[in-house]
């Protein structure tokens, strides 16, 4: 209790969605509670009579609070002094007190129990203690790597599908945020992986994830290798893809391109190398342009490679000029003269930085939810670009899933370390492949494998431990107090007019939340924050043996001092995935087992810190501070609930490829992206019923098209447009179609990318550090040393600030 200045408040009013209520507010070392008795309905007094209707609570947990505003009060304003909170389950409260002192004392216990923990260990996950009958459950023993990979035919005995279970990793001292066991290509040995891991970020080489029943083909996911601008390559790297795209051939010999079957969605083979704008005019959907594009790189021409007549796919998620800023930092994506048994696509889903912003944007047309029940700004959701975001994802994952159970060919995933847009998409083709996943206990397991096990960031990504720049102070008078809330005062003041009715009308509030992460400034000022975790291994890889060396220093998790939440690293990834798999739920109700509840207690508590589940970054982490002994599973608040998250209209599973709405593969409909309503706290029709004279996005968003939207998300065509699709270049050893780093692109490809109208002739004479250091000289990044072959730390600034360079 050391931390908390004030235990209890009373006469504390709430106001939410414009209603005020009168209560008592308790700050305890985990949690706000507001209690308070509402006055009884007319149907409760003539049934309780003159008894007192039962108090309702309000329960806030600590590390699930993204933003806090204290604002005391004005001399010229009699309003009270008041605490606005924002939560990151898109709950918006505001506590008005009585006087300014009790608003000051809980303002101060809240961020000390928010931001100030210094430990993971601090957090409410290791003092819970569940109730009947969630304490009967395991949901830690739910998932369990062995077992999952026998389900999908792989086992240490029997190598016989071309797969076997490595454990070179069970120490973590191979690949520290990898999981302990890892299934590869039968036919590589472990010394070979050692090599490999060399080539690739963090030592993240290409692992499988999951392996279709049916045909063998498999999706294999890593993080992107250490080309840099002298165009390094690995032998071990090659021959581990190169044995990954030959396991189905090994399995199934008889399996060819002539005789594997041919879908409407088909890959058609065209000897025309001509740009991808030369479309005819009955524009074909973006999922036939996606497999067009794919085609038009594999030549039939010559001698076949295995892999090559599958169209086996590398799918770097990032936009291309993203991929290529890398090698400036010595990493970047394959030269596919090295994989000529592969086909290349670049996807152009955005960092993480961007789908920060891209939230804040929704949070602001949300952030007066507290004082008003206006509905959303239906403009600011519009140009919030989510639904794109969420779109893209769903689009990238239907690529992958169709090449793999359609075009029986295999998929390797990567975009920059292989833990953000890899997992995303990674996930979400699973769930389209295989019927299991769409069930809870598959949910979960799947979860557990592509989320936990290998190794996304949430500590750095959800921000558990807060920061102090989330925290501010209005209407401060005091001299001498610290800068951070002088600039938040002054941040504000441009909001803060008299002539505003809604802020005159509830406290003067409007624009409480619309300041922090909004600013640019944390990608200029980095302040160190790119070491250890966004520079390039590529440097230590080669004072060490041992692959693992290189990064397990830079991810331990330091039990005695953590450091805070660094803001820019923070980003909704994992609400992305939860969202894109509501969207395949909505569009499919009966193919999945668990509901939207689900889903959104499910986000919940990612944030809630209740159970130790998502703490910590990567599967050694938990492992080394016990998590499975000291806290308890997730998974055990809804297996023991079971019932309130099943699918009533839930088909039970059955899977039948020749009956309608009952086959294994599960794609999502084109152009029916729509708003989560219930994540967001808002009715459906305030997000996705949109007058069509807006000329807004409708509740579905279309990815081709232009115009106004209708109800049912058909879009009015007033222009003729190419359908666009999360597909933005494909290339092989041979040729490119599209957007791809210049090194085999035309000069007209080159300028597309640079915006340098005059480095596309002199490239074709020149090496691919001279290239790469023209391209960057068109991007004002500065001149390389040694003739391209390295760049000085700080020609970089402006590459980081002007395009978010993909460091995380």
């Amino acid at each position: 209790m050391e931390r908390t200045r004030i235990a209890r408040v009373d006469d504390v009013k709430l106001v939410r969605r414009g209603e005020q209520v009168e209560g008592t507010l308790h700050l305890t070392p985990h949690h706000l509670i507001f209690c308070h008795s509402p006055p009884p309905s007319v149907e409760e007094q003539n049934r309780l009579g003159s008894q007192p209707s039962k108090p309702r609570e309000l329960w806030i947990t600590y590390p699930i609070i993204q933003t806090c505003t204290l604002r005391l009060t004005h001399p010229a304003s009699h309003h009270p002094s008041s605490i606005r909170l924002r939560c990151r389950d898109f709950t918006f409260v505001c506590f008005c007190f009585t006087n300014e002192k009790q608003a000051r004392d809980v303002y101060d216990s809240i961020k000390a129990w928010t931001c100030k923990l210094g430990r993971v260990e601090r957090l409410y996950a290791f003092t819970y203690q569940p109730q009947s009958p969630e304490k009967e459950i395991n949901g830690w023993e739910l998932y369990d790597a062995r077992r999952e990979w026998a389900r999908l035919g792989i086992s240490e005995k029997d190598p016989n599908r071309g797969w076997r279970i490595s454990t070179i990793n069970t120490d973590y001292a191979f690949s520290p945020t990898y999981p302990a066991l890892l299934a590869v290509p039968s036919a590589i040995s472990d010394n070979t992986l050692n090599y490999a891991a060399r080539y690739r970020s963090r030592a993240r080489l290409p692992v499988l994830t999951y392996l279709h029943p049916v045909n063998n083909c498999s999706i294999t996911r890593s993080s992107q290798p250490l080309v840099g601008v002298r165009g390094n390559r690995s032998i071990q790297d090659e021959k581990l893809l190169l044995a990954i795209f030959s396991t189905s051939h090994s399995a199934s010999p008889s399996m060819t391109s002539s005789s594997r079957p041919r879908s409407r969605q088909s890959l058609q083979s065209s000897s025309s190398g001509s740009p991808a704008r030369d479309i005819p005019a009955n524009l074909p959907d973006p999922e036939t342009l996606e497999d067009q594009m794919i085609s038009r790189t594999s030549s039939e021409d010559g001698p076949k490679v295995y892999g090559a007549q599958q169209h086996n796919l590398i799918v770097d998620a990032r936009p291309t000029v993203n991929a290529l800023a890398m090698q400036a930092v010595g990493l970047g994506s394959e030269n596919m003269d090295n994989y000529r048994f592969a086909t290349k696509a670049y996807l152009g889903i955005d960092n993480i930085h961007v789908m920060r912003d891209s939230l804040n944007k929704v949070i602001d047309s949300l952030k007066d939810s507290d004082i008003t029940s206006i509905p959303p700004n239906r403009e600011a959701l519009a140009k919030s670009g989510w639904l794109k975001h969420i779109a893209n994802l769903l689009d990238g994952a239907s690529l992958i899933a169709r090449q793999v159970a359609l075009q029986h060919s295999h998929v390797l995933i990567h975009c920059s370390d292989g833990w953000d847009r890899t997992s995303q998409l990674s996930a979400l083709s699973q769930l389209c492949l295989d019927p299991y996943y769409r069930t809870i206990e598959g949910f979960i397991v799947l979860i557990e494998k592509d989320w936990l096990s290998f190794g996304h960031m949430f500590n750095h990504r959800s921000g558990f431990l807060s920061s102090e720049k989330w925290f501010s102070i209005e209407n401060e008078r005091i001299g001498g107090n610290d800068s951070h809330n002088q600039r938040a005062s002054l941040g504000s003041s441009s909001s803060s007019g008299t002539g505003n009715a809604l802020e005159n009308a509830f406290l003067s509030a409007k624009g409480f939340f619309n300041k922090d992460n909004t600013s640019r400034e944390s990608f200029v000022d980095s302040d160190g924050e790119l070491q250890p975790y966004d520079q390039s291994p590529l440097a230590n890889n080669k004072k060490s043996s041992t692959p693992g060396k290189t990064t397990k220093d830079a991810t331990s998790s330091d039990n005695k001092s953590q450091p805070p939440t660094k803001v820019k690293e923070t980003s909704p990834i994992f609400h992305q995935f939860l969202d894109a798999t509501y969207q395949l739920l909505y569009q499919h109700p009966t193919r999945f087992e668990f509901n939207e509840r689900f889903l959104r207690r499910l986000l919940y508590h990612l944030y809630s810190c209740q159970y130790g589940t998502f703490l910590y970054n990567n599967e050694r982490e938990r492992a080394e501070n016990r998590v499975t002994e000291t806290t308890r599973s997730v998974w055990d608040y809804f297996l023991s609930r079971r019932e309130m998250f099943t699918n009533k209209s839930w088909d039970g599973g059955q899977v039948d490829d020749k009956v309608r709405g009952s086959e294994r593969l599960v794609l999502p409909r084109e152009g029916e992206c729509r708003w989560w309503s219930e994540v967001f706290g808002r009715e459906d029709r305030e997000m996705n019923h949109l007058p069509t004279s807006t000329g807004l996005a409708g509740p579905h968003v279309s990815q081709g098209g232009t115009g106004s939207q209708t109800p049912n998300g058909r879009g009015v065509e007033q222009a003729y447009t190419i359908p666009s699709s999360v597909l933005t270049g494909v290339e092989t050893a041979e040729q490119a179609v599209g957007a791809v780093p210049p090194v085999k692109a035309t000069s007209g490809t080159l300028n597309a990318v640079f915006g340098n109208a005059g480095a596309g002739a002199e490239d074709g004479k020149r090496g691919m550090g001279a290239q790469l250091a023209a391209g960057m000289k068109g991007l004002g990044i500065g001149k390389s040393r040694d003739k391209g072959s390295g760049l000085r730390r700080s020609s970089l600034t402006r590459l980081e600030r002007e395009m978010e360079v993909e460091m995380q």
